[in-house]
């Protein structure tokens, strides 16, 4: 049971969810009692890790989502309401890091283009898509995963497009959840740290388990939680 209390018959989406972080944040929030829709780009690599972390009374559903594609986000957001009626929780999972090591000064511009498509552009469609949904019961967690190389606060060279990729989606949390106040949605940026993932690499220094657990409390606020903030370990950080 999570601080949010009983989270049985709530409706979860988790895109990039086939692997890594996301997949972990979709076994969580099954665990709980959530009906967790899985995305992926590829239908087979969604059912394949449906079947890899799926267990005695959890409902883990594979579903097909290109964050890039508008005709993709749509297909799935309706079929979402004809099949539930409701949208409870949507974690921005899906990412890319196209640029370690590469400078602001020689980037090519195309890299940042597609950074930001899925990064930034990919999160808000799939956020204005599930909105509605949400209003329509008075309740919705949005957690958009970034990461703590997009704080102002710090900000350093290199990898300039993950990094403004990052920064964009921590200021469009700031946005959502400003507008969205009062309506019972919540909208968090979280960052995970250094995880061993495909992105991450085998030398990060958390394993999956330890990145998920604060995109899962953000997924399962309670009604007098948080919103508008960017967290690490379930506490609040500069950015």
């Amino acid at each position: 049971m999570t601080e949010s209390g009983d989270l049985t018959g709530r409706v979860a989406l988790v895109s990039g969810a086939n692997r890594g972080i996301g997949l972990e944040i979709s076994r969580r929030l099954a665990a709980e009692g959530v009906t967790v829709l899985v995305g992926a780009r590829d239908e087979e690599k969604a059912g394949r890790a449906v079947d890899e972390i799926s267990a005695p009374n959890h409902d883990l559903r594979p579903r097909v989502l290109d964050v890039t594609d508008e005709e993709s986000i749509e297909h799935l957001i309706q079929s979402v309401e004809r099949e539930f009626g409701r949208l409870d929780i949507l974690v921005n999972n899906a990412g890319v890091a196209l640029d370690k090591g590469v400078s602001g000064e020689n980037i090519d511009l195309g890299v940042v283009r597609e950074t930001l498509e899925i990064n930034l552009l990919g999160a808000w469609g799939l956020s204005q898509a599930a909105i509605p949904l949400m209003r329509r019961n008075g309740y919705g967690r949005i957690v958009n995963v970034s990461s703590g190389l997009g704080a102002l606060e710090d900000m350093g060279g290199g990898a300039p497009a993950y990094r403004i990729s990052k920064t964009s989606l921590n200021a469009l949390t700031r946005i959502l959840s400003s507008e969205l106040r009062g309506t019972g949605i919540l909208v968090n940026s979280v960052c995970p740290g250094w995880v061993q993932t495909g992105m991450g690499g085998s030398n990060a220094s958390r394993p999956v388990e330890e990145g998920a657990e604060t995109p899962v409390w953000a997924a399962t606020l309670p009604a007098n939680g948080p919103t508008g903030g960017f967290f690490r370990d379930r506490r609040q950080i500069p950015w």
